[in-house]
Order: C-alpha cells, then structure tokens, then sequence
C-alpha cells in the first residue's frame, strides 16, 4: 500500500513514529506562516501540519496526495474532540500529489446537500465525497451485508433471477429491450422476481432469498427512485401468511434496532386490517407515531337535522387545539380547500358547551351522544370531514396528517410498525364498471374456491398484506394461489379466459399443472428501510447513483442517442 494507516488511525500510541497517508485535501488554514490541512479519506480526517507553506504551492483543494511526516501530539487548546484523530497532528516532512485537481469544483463539497439536485447528480462523484452522504453509502453497505446474514441464519437460500425476461402486464409500465436475433420482439426488464421467486417454490426449493433489482418506467416521487430499486425478495414453500409475518419481523425488528438509536416498536407488529385502516387513519400506510384517530359519524349525522351531511359519509377528528389562535383554523380551513374539499367544519369544547357553527343544530341530548360517542375533553377540538364516499376517508387522512404535523404531536423519535391485512380481493373498475384484481392478481382468496363461487366478488379478500413503517409502505406480500383450478376461476371473475392466463402467465400456470406446494412471501424495500433509518426525506439519497426525478442520469448522459447502425442491429426505426 501507498499508505501506512488512514485517515482515522492515528492516535497517541503512534506519537513520535513516522506514518504515511494519502487522500483529499479537504481544508486549508493559513496560521501566519504554519499552514494546517484536513487530509480525508474514505476512513476519516487527520489534521497534517507544513512549516514550509512552499510545499503545497500550487495544490488545490480536493487534489489527491501522499504526505510523509511524525506524529505529534495536538496543543492543548487545538484538540479537536470531534475527530478519532484529534489528539494528534501530522507533523509533514513530504508531500507528493497522486491525482491534481485541475478543474474549479461545481460547489464545495461540505455544502453539496444545499446544492441544486441537478448539479449534484451531475457531479455525483463530487457529491459523494460529502460525509453526510458517504457515510450513506457506507450505512446501505451495511445493512445490506447484515440482511443477507439474517436471511442465511433463518434457513433461506440466495438464488440470482434473470433481468432479462418477458413483458408482463404487472401494473407499472415495462423497460423493453429490443432482440438483435428475433426480429420485432423484444425483452423486458423485470418489474419485480414475482414469477421466478413462485417458480423456484414450484422447483422444489423450500426458502428462496435476494437483494433483488427491480425496473419500473414510472414517476418518481420522495420515498421513490424512477427506473430502478432494490427489494429484500424471499419465497417459502409450505408456509402460511403467519409464516411470513414471522421472518419479517424478525429480520426487520432486528435490522431497525442494529442500525439506529431510536424506540422500535417490538414483534409480533400489530395487525390492522385494510378496512379499519382506511377509516381510523384514512390511509393503508398509516403513520402510527400519530396519535390521532379518525371516528366515523355517519350514523350520528344520520339523526341531525343539517341539510349538508345529509346523505353522506362524515368522519371526525378530535385533537386538542386549545390556545390556538383564529389564524390556526383559518389555516387549516386553506389546507383543507387546498386538497379539494369544498370546507372544515369543527366544535370545540369550551366551557362544557360546544362552540362553532354546527352547534346550533345539535340537541342537548345529541350533544351528550356525540362527546361521549368521540370521547372528547375539555379544550379539544372536534373537526368535520363529509365528502363522496370514495374520497371522504382520504380527506380525513390528509387532515389527521396536517393536524398531527401543525400540532407538532407525531412522536420522531420511534419507528413503528404494522402490518395491514385482508386486503379487497376485488374492486369495481368506475371506468369500465368491470370487476378488477385491487392487488397482486396470484394471491389466495381467502375461502379459496368456495368463495370464488359462491360470494360477491367485492365482498372476497384475499391473503395479501403489506408492512408499514411511520408512514411509508415498506413492503406487500401474498399466499399465492398456486392450484390452477382457482387461479383460472379467480381470472375469469376478472374477465380474463384460460387462453389470456396461458398466454399472458404461461410458463406459472403450466408449472403450477405438475404440481406446486403451498408458498408464500413479501419484499421489504431495501432503499426505502434505508432512508429511514438513514432519517433522509429522500431516497435518492441513499443511492450511490440514482436517476433524477424526470429519470435521467445527468452524470452519464442517459438516457442517450444512439447510432443508426446500433438501432439497424435491433431492427428499430425511431419515429419523428
């Protein structure tokens, strides 16, 4: 090696010994006359100091050197107890420049997170040096090593699945790539391992594990990356949804508690339907750390003589709202007309008497029903949402949001977990008015065939379950359906024949023909687990080279013209 430690070695047992070390110039301060430099690496910061400032003539920041010296012991009031080196200095008697720095830097690199993203992604090699998101890289390393162990430790196998396969019709929009050999068709990039993981169980493999890619032509957003991401993908044979909630939790209960300092809510996680999900929180990604709950009126309003609730669903969320001033609900009354509703009503409860509008409609006798039907105290507030009955419970969400957000009472410093479960099998397509799959087509209805033939297609639902984290999906999951016979029947209630499964999922429809044990699985995201404990607001970065937010990677020029004789190969002619 070019070096005899890095950059974060050195220490008081190395005093008086020569030592070598190589990397970044980070800093340069100019003490009258004794210049002292911060020399990084991937490891850390030792401070190098040059009696002779002729020595670096001509080096710039972020130039790349070896610097040969002693090892001396830091004055007392230059200490830098932030550093592992910041008892000691390098004292140089030589520097040599390994990589020069000849270009002017597009922004300096300790400030490069407060830089325009476009120029950071352009310039990621740059961007990476900063330690904030090195050391993210350095956490995904990590944690992805630490997966992999758990997933060993649990009995579970790593097995590769191609990225090269066919289009099939999974929900986002397919990446295709043209064939130079079979003119006119063309592969797909995988939007996921869902066929292959079920065909492994069908193999005879019994637990199938991957820090799987996955590829979707789809917008990005905060929680995720346009193009590609990762997923913890694993399979089981024999098992039932329990099953896998176990290895989930285990392997992400104990993932969350090595890798940060924050309360993690403890296995077994809770179970919350996909119903009571959508009416207490107005959300299937419910953000628990937010203590607020969504009641449903409905049926109170149901008795109320006021003409704008009448025949509509209303929720209400109670939150304590007491001392805010009347620019407080003003507030709230914009963000509820920014989001489409047409008003907020509220109560509060002041004195024993209920204050607002809605008051006067109410009886005495509907006044003690309603405080003890939402359980509502002294001071607190009591907040009206009634809408369509296909966006009232969102609504609701969205203000329990901004309530637990403007009241500052979301808890930051836990994770918590659920699973949410029972997931509609069906739902009625309002465009077509055609019966659609809500989820992952191959999943098990509960009830199996009994249910397929004999109950109402939207009243069915199905083993499919997801794992949400404050907020964000981590992870869906299903019991396939891996028995032909209620596969085809559960495709024909969709309006899919025998011929359009042979065609659209042949090879899993003829594999599950020879016999196909029971089995079931999920997929954690990887960059979305490691953006929360990263505590990042987005996931790009915690990537080494993501796309930008219009999928494009501005560092490499992708996407790309190519020649005419690369598309001739394929046999593609690009359209004006």
């Amino acid at each position: 090696m070019l070096r005899t430690h890095t950059c974060n070695e050195l220490g008081i047992e190395h005093i008086g010994k020569s030592a070598v070390l190589t990397g970044w110039i980070e800093t340069v301060r100019d003490h009258g006359g004794v210049l002292f430099v911060d020399l990084r690496d991937h490891y850390g910061i030792t401070q190098i100091v040059f009696s002779d400032d002729s020595m670096l003539k001509g080096i710039t920041k972020e130039t790349v050197v070896l610097v040969e010296g002693e090892v001396t012991k830091r004055d007392e009031d230059t200490v830098n107890p932030k550093l592992a080196t910041g008892l000691v200095e390098l004292r140089a008697a030589r520097i040599e420049v390994l990589g020069p720095c000849q270009l002017g830097l597009p922004f300096e690199i300790d400030a490069s997170t407060l830089t325009r993203e476009e120029v950071r992604l352009k310039y990621r090699y740059l961007d990476l040096r900063n330690r904030k998101i090195h050391d993210n890289i350095v956490l995904r390393s990590r944690i992805l090593s630490y997966l992999r162990r758990q997933m060993e430790d649990l009995g579970f196998m790593e097995i590769q699945t191609p990225i090269l396969t066919a289009s099939s019709p999974e929900g986002a929009r397919d990446y295709l790539v043209p064939s130079r050999k079979h003119k006119g068709k063309f592969y797909a990039l995988p939007q996921a391992p869902q066929p292959f993981k079920q065909l492994l169980m069908a193999s005879g493999f019994d637990r199938y594990f991957q820090i799987a890619p996955c590829f979707r032509d789809e917008d990005a957003r905060q929680d995720r990356s346009p193009g590609e991401f990762y997923q913890l993908d694993f399979e089981m044979s024999f098992a039932t949804q329990e099953d896998v909630f176990e290895v989930a939790e285990t392997v992400i209960y104990n993932t969350f508690k090595e890798f940060t300092r924050k309360e993690v809510s403890k296995p077994p996680f809770r179970r919350i339907t996909f119903a009571d999900a959508m009416m207490k929180y107005g959300s299937d990604k419910p953000d628990l750390r937010n203590p607020l709950i969504i009641e449903d009126l409905t049926d109170f309003f149901a008795g109320v003589d006021f003409p704008l609730f009448k025949g509509k669903p209303v929720r209400g969320i109670v939150a304590d709202c007491a001392g805010k001033s009347k620019k407080f609900f003003e507030e709230s009354l914009k963000f509820a007309m920014s989001i489409g509703m047409k008003g907020l009503g509220y109560l509060t409860l002041n004195g024993g008497e209920y204050k607002g509008p809605i008051a006067k409609f109410l009886s005495e006798e509907q006044k003690a029903e309603l405080t003890a039907l939402v359980g509502i105290k002294e001071g607190e507030t009591l907040f009206f949402i009634c809408d369509a009955p296909a966006v009232v419970n969102r609504l609701a969400g969205e203000i329990r949001t901004w309530l637990g957000r403007e009241l500052d009472i979301i808890r930051r410093d836990s994770y918590e977990f659920c699973f949410i479960v029972d997931f509609p099998m069906y739902e009625l397509n309002e465009e077509t008015n055609k019966i659609d799959f809500t989820h992952n087509p191959f999943s098990m209805p509960q009830g199996g065939m009994d249910a397929l033939l004999n109950k109402d297609p939207l009243e069915i639902f199905a083993y499919q379950y997801d794992i949400v984290c404050n907020g964000v999906e981590l992870s869906s999951g299903a019991v396939r359906n891996h028995n032909p016979e209620i596969m085809k029947k559960a495709f024909e209630i969709a309006g899919y024949g025998e011929e359009d499964v042979k065609a659209k999922f042949g090879a899993l429809y003829t594999a599950f023909s020879y016999g196909a044990p029971p089995h079931a699985g999920m997929a954690p995201g990887v960059d979305r687990m490691i953006m929360l404990i990263a505590e990042e607001e987005t996931i790009r970065d915690v990537i080494a080279f993501p796309l930008n937010g219009n999928a494009q990677d501005l560092m490499m020029g992708a996407p790309g013209e190519v020649t005419e004789q690369q598309l001739r190969e394929v046999h593609i002619k690009v359209r004006d």
